[in-house]
This record gives C-alpha cells, structure tokens and sequence, in this order.
C-alpha cells in the first residue's frame, strides 16, 4: 500500500540521454541507459562525450570530448610515407609529384592515401583549391623550377570547370567562421553545458472500485488528464576528470486512482505543482583508470549510482511505468518524499566484466532535529551495493543489496506495497521505525539486435525495531524490448510482472498492513495480501526526429492492490518526450 500519489525523479531519471566518454582508458563513464555493457560505463561520473554527439539516443550533434586526439589529415613530404601507394600503381608518378614537388598532397594519420576510395566533386574541389593556394604562393614568392606554365595551363581549366563547386566551399567556409564567431560571442558557458528534456502525457483509466479498509470505494479520479514534467541538466568539467552535476525538474499531475491509494505510478510523475525545484546537486571524480567517487548534497541514491542491465530505462523514452523501469528494490529510500537524499558513491571497475557500486545516503540531511547526514531517530538512512557483471558483451548480470531505516514504515519505493508497517501516533512524528533488508538480481539478454529479453526479481524483509516478527515482501519482472522496431531509433516493449506484494506479516497485533487495508480490521493481526496483482505494459516509441518522439502505450492491473475483489484497471497512455 502507498499513500502518497507522487514520486520525484531523480537525476538518472532527469535526463537520459545516457553519457559516455572514453578518459583514456578502455572503458567508457556514463549513465547506463547507453547500449554499453555495465562494465563498460562508469555511471556516477557523468561525462559528455554521448551527449554532444549524434546517436540514436537523439543526442545533439555537438562534439565536446575533453581527451583531444587528432584525427584529421597529415601533410607529408615524401609519396613513400603513403603506405597503400606502390611505384606499380597507374597513378603514382602523379601522385608523387603533388607530394613531393608541390606538397599539396595530404594523408591520412595511418599512413594511407585511400587512393581507390571514391571522391566527391566537393572534394575534389577542395583538394584543388588547396593546391591552387600552394602554385599561388611559389609565385609570389618567384620560386623557380617548381611549377611551369604548362603545369598551369589544365589547373587553370580544372579551376574553370570546378568554380561553382569552388565558391560553394568559399561560401561554406566564410558562413562557418561567422557561425564560429557567433557560437564564441554568444555561448551558455565555456564549462558548462545544458540539456533538457520535456515529457508531456495524456492518461486516463477505467473506472476501478477499490476494496479499503472493507469497504467498496467508487473510482472518482477516472478523467483523462495531462501530466508534464520538464527536466534541466547542467554538467560543468572543471578538468577532464571532474564534473558537476546540477538537476533542475517541474512537474505538474498525477495518475492517482483513488486517494489513499495508487497501484500505479507512472515513469514520468513528478508533482511539484508547476515550481521549479533542485533535483540534483552532485560532485564526480575518476581516481586513475579504475575507480570513481561521488558525493553530493540531493541526488545520491541508488538510480543514479549502480549501473542498469536493462539499457532502456528511462522515464522519458523507456517503459510507462514507474514499475517497469527497473528492479523496485532499486528505488528503496527513493520516494515517499525522500528525495533530497545526500550521501556519497563508488563505482570499482574490477576488470574486463565486473565492477562494484555502493552508496551511503540519507533523506533527511538538512535537518539538525530529525534527520542530519547520519540520519538520527527520525531520518531514513540506506547503504547498499551491487555487483555488476558482463560474462558476454549480449548478456548484462546485475547482483543487488540494500540496508535501509525508514522511521515511517514506509520502504520508499513508490511501488506496489510501499508502507509495509502500520505507524502509532508519537509526538512529533507518526512513527513506525523499520530496518530492512533487500536482495535481488536483474539479467538483460540481446538475444539479437533487434530482440532483448530480461527480467529482475526482489525480496525485502522489515522488522519494527525494538519489536518482534517481521514483514516480507516479493516482486518480479520479465520483458521483451524491440530496439529499431519498424524504424531506426523506434522501439517496442512487453513487460509482465507483479508489484511488490506482501507476502509474509507477523508484525505485533496493530501494525500488520494487509489485515487493515483488506477487512478495515483496526486490531491489524497477522497475515499476507490476499491476492497477486499481475502487471502487464504493452508501449512502441516512435521516433519523429532525433529530438522527438510519441509513445503509445496501455497498461492493465489484473486484482489491483493485490486483492482479488478489486476490479481490473486499465490505463491507456500517450506520452510525449522533447529533448535539448
């Protein structure tokens, strides 16, 4: 059960467009929603290659690479540098003498002329212009023996016939140092880089009554509505190795279908009723070839730190649900309002395959009463790991623990059973104090291109401290993801799975969740859910451009909050996700 019917995004959640770079080394750092292995991506050092360079993720053309490697053209002095250019071939003699003679020839950084490649007339042109500056420079310099007029009388007809083509490269040239001077005069910052994403959805679900408490309540909230959700992301470098991370998000909507309870939150929901909020405010650093660290003062959990085996995760262009974008264990500390969340992160590449992730964060940091970086009686703390494996670059493995307080009952999932231990009034706060323990694993397979199967699973077991007995709870999840699904850059997903669900409560008489929400029992004695709800999400994101794209979808909760008197829900859904 959840009584909260909104859940902030974090910052992996803000913008993924997923990032990459490779610092010299043979891996790459980025947010896992990139088609790169996870130990292949450092996810908790942001880097900005991917997102300055065009991919099917529609990512700004941009080139942005702090590690400079030249790979453009060579001058050469001698035909013999060039190592696919034999005395043998027809065209040697010429070649050679624009090498050697006129030295207006250029080669490639691998010694290669590419001389059978075929060449466009632009390039052409623009080779000829090249050796056109360099037979004007001999002659004002009245260098002699260089070249004769019977060398320029077929340049000069070549320089007829070619001179639409050649002023198109003068005018390109001259429109691309006005452009350079503009970009120059008038950029963001010379440090920082923005991007955005902006989500626009339109849902609306069947009416479903609702068992609570005993009673039969009546759907009031099944009127298709609107829900927005817009995302800024600021990465600063301060050298290539180190960057900051600033996460704005607005949203306005919410999904909820009855007020006190919601089986279904979407990716996408992020009620902050229109004002814009800080989202993300973190700090990255690669320690030599292997090891990165984090720390920051909102937006250190486990979203943003452990690396992703399902690629697609992303609230604006993955799944619809909140449910379906990864394993929900995952999110634990995460919702229910525990959103600030400070604390610091590793990320360990321990070889070729696997690497290592933890993280410390707490909700409550900026409370000196209730909370502070330690968490204190009434602050929600979470320490957790993961093991991220790769036995073959098809097949992503991911291996998960997590330890959490929360003072509330609440795990702060945002999923399924989220509050799993009933409160008793104490001044100040409503507190039901709870340690638990999770488990679970996630596996993603490419079974080829165009088809990836994969499914997760996740076990908690809470007990009220200073009490005995203990409460369970287990979920799952399989899908199929269609990458490029009758196109480029579309995609198709079928995701089946149930929530968590309370399947074990033993808690003291008065605080067991399933007795209370299911019958209105106020004495809450022992006992599990009822029922299973079986969750199935059928989407197709369509890609319009490289920075547009729609997606249909619906999504049916067969015996919602796990109790099978309540009615099927169906919701359909239509989201729509810009991104700068």
């Amino acid at each position: 059960m959840s009584i909260h019917t909104g859940v902030k995004l974090s910052g992996a959640e803000k913008s993924r467009f997923r990032i990459a770079v490779t610092v010299g080394v043979p891996f790459a750092i980025g947010i896992s929603g990139l088609e790169t292995a996870p130990t292949q991506a450092f996810p908790i050092f942001d880097n900005l290659n991917t997102r300055f360079s065009h991919s099917n993720q529609s990512s700004p053309a941009i080139s942005f690479d702090p590690v400079d490697s030249d790979a453009g053209l060579e001058q050469l002095t001698s035909v013999s540098q060039l190592a696919d250019v034999k005395p043998t071939d027809w065209a040697f003699q010429a070649v050679r003498s624009l090498v050697e003679r006129y030295g207006c020839i250029v080669g490639y950084p691998d010694n290669l002329f590419r001389g059978d490649r075929a060449l466009s007339c632009y390039e052409f042109a623009a080779g000829l212009n090249a050796c056109l500056d360099k037979v004007q420079d001999v002659l004002a310099a009245s260098t002699t023996d260089l070249a004769t007029k019977e060398d320029l009388e077929p340049v000069k007809k070549l320089l007829e016939d070619f001179a639409p083509e050649l002023a198109v490269v003068r005018g390109r040239l001259g429109a691309s140092a006005v452009q350079s001077d503009t970009l120059q005069q008038q950029q963001f910052s010379t440090t920082t880089k923005l991007f955005g994403q902006v989500i626009m959805g339109i849902q609306g679900h069947s009416g479903t009554d609702i068992m609570l408490a005993g009673s039969r309540l009546p759907d009031r909230t099944n009127q298709i509505n609107v829900i927005t959700n817009v995302q800024l992301s600021l990465y600063t470098a301060f050298s290539e190795r180190s960057w900051l991370f600033t996460g704005l998000q607005a949203g306005t909507g919410r999904s909820g279908i009855q007020p006190l309870i919601n089986p279904v939150l979407l990716s996408y929901e992020g009620d902050t009723e229109g004002s814009l909020q800080l989202s993300d405010l973190t700090f990255r650093h690669l320690f030599g070839r292997n090891f990165a660290a984090l720390a920051g003062a909102k937006g250190v959990n486990m979203i943003n730190v452990f690396r992703g085996a399902n690629r697609i995760e992303s609230a604006g262009q993955g799944p619809l649900s909140l449910f379906a974008q990864r394993n929900p264990i995952l999110n634990l500390g995460t919702g229910n309002g525990s959103t600030d969340n400070a604390g610091a992160s590793f990320d360990w590449q321990l070889g070729s395959r696997f690497s290592v992730q933890g993280a410390y964060f707490t909700n409550r940091p900026n409370d000196p009463a209730n909370g502070g970086l330690l968490g204190g009686a009434n602050g929600g703390t979470t320490i957790a790991a993961q093991l991220a494996i790769a036995p073959t670059n098809m097949l992503d493995v991911a291996l998960h623990y997590a330890h959490s307080y929360s003072p509330s009952g609440f795990l702060g999932t945002g999923v399924g059973d989220d509050q799993v231990a009933l409160p008793t009034a104490t001044s100040p706060l409503i507190r039901a104090p709870i340690q638990t323990h999770t488990v679970g694993g996630t596996l993603s397979w490419r079974v080829t291109p165009r088809l990836t199967w994969g499914g997760w699973a996740g076990y908690t077991q809470s007990q009220i401290k200073s009490f005995s007995g203990t409460v369970a709870t287990l979920n799952w999840m399989t899908f199929l993801n269609f990458p490029d699904l009758f196109g480029p850059g579309n995609l198709g997903g079928l995701y089946i799975g149930q929530p968590p669900a309370i399947t074990q409560s033993n808690l003291p008489t008065g605080r067991n969740i399933p007795d209370f929400i299911n019958r209105g029992n106020l004495a809450a004695e022992p006992g599990s859910q009822p029922g299973r709800t079986t969750h199935l999400e059928v989407f197709y994101r369509y890609r319009l451009s490289d920075n547009l794209s729609v997606t249909p979808g619906a999504i049916v909760l067969f015996n919602p909050n796990h109790n099978p008197a309540n009615d099927t829900a169906i919701i359909g859904i239509l989201r729509t996700t810009f991104t700068f």
